[in-house]
């Protein structure tokens, strides 16, 4: 099982992550580049749709919305959480890079009810630092809980010098009441080209058992398991975490053996 995809960066429109080529069942994801003052229009039927400003600023608008100049960071590594734009179900829509070029995660999943369009600013989006010691990461909850939606549910987090993050190792592929069942994107991107890290997707009874060298630009499904992951000392981690099901947010469980921990 072969759960790792790669994007190369360049301009234009890049399908990544869908429902033909995924275990997953909500999540999806494309990324969009595009120079200063260039267009690209975005029109699927049934979907709901995240837009995550990774870098730069960009306009969005539709027939009855329209958001300016929606960006903050001049890098991912900027611990600050991006500005977003969420946009309902058969809603077509325009994005224009302003004042140079832009760089967007566009996160999506099937919409069975139709939201209006909201904007997320950068002030408005809540951090938090989780962990301790050497797996301490600070997090941001850029598309959170509480925003109308269906399934989407977005954060995102930086880890660096050899740290952990997601420990202790936890899952969300079931629900019962405590845990939920949402499937998983994670998206890296490093300060140094040379950088990387290691993601680790397993299940208890190891019908998934995958480790794999993560780098920037590369993205792992999480359809099911627990999925901890490392970087390699001397170098900072993004990761863009894209979580999607019907009862959105940190519904997990931590694997029982590695809980003590935190205790």
């Amino acid at each position: 099982m072969n759960l790792k995809k790669t994007y190369h960066e360049k301009y234009g429109y890049e399908r990544m992550i869908t429902s033909r080529n995924s275990p997953l069942t909500f999540a999806e994801m494309d990324m969009l580049k595009l120079k200063d003052k260039q267009e690209f229009v975005i029109d699927e039927v049934e979907k709901e749709f995240v837009l995550i400003v990774l870098e730069g600023k960009c306009d969005v608008f539709g027939k009855e919305f329209k958001f300016e100049k929606v960006g903050y960071r001049k890098s991912t590594m900027e611990i600050v959480g991006a500005e977003s734009v969420y946009v309902g179900k058969n809603t077509p829509f325009m994005v224009k890079a302003v004042e140079g070029d832009v760089r967007i995660a566009v996160c999506k999943a099937p919409a069975p009810k139709l939201y209006p369009p909201q904007l997320i600013r950068h002030d408005e989006v809540k951090m938090a630092r989780f962990g301790k010691e050497t797996f301490v990461r600070d997090v941001a909850f850029t598309f959170p809980e509480t925003m109308k939606a269906n399934y989407l549910y977005i954060g995102e987090y930086w880890v660096e010098n050899g740290f952990w993050a997601s420990f202790p190792p936890h899952k969300h592929d079931v629900e019962d009441g405590v845990e939920g069942a949402l499937d998983e994107i994670y998206y890296y991107e490093f300060d140094k080209p040379q950088g990387f890290g290691i993601q680790m997707v397993y299940t208890s009874d190891k019908t998934i058992n995958e480790a794999y060298r993560i780098e920037h630009g590369d993205a792992v499904e999480i359809p099911r398991g627990y999925h901890p992951m490392a970087v390699a000392p001397g170098y900072k981690n993004y990761t863009l975490w894209v979580m999607a099901g019907p009862r959105r947010g940190l519904l997990s469980t931590s694997e029982e053996c590695h809980k003590w921990i935190v205790k």
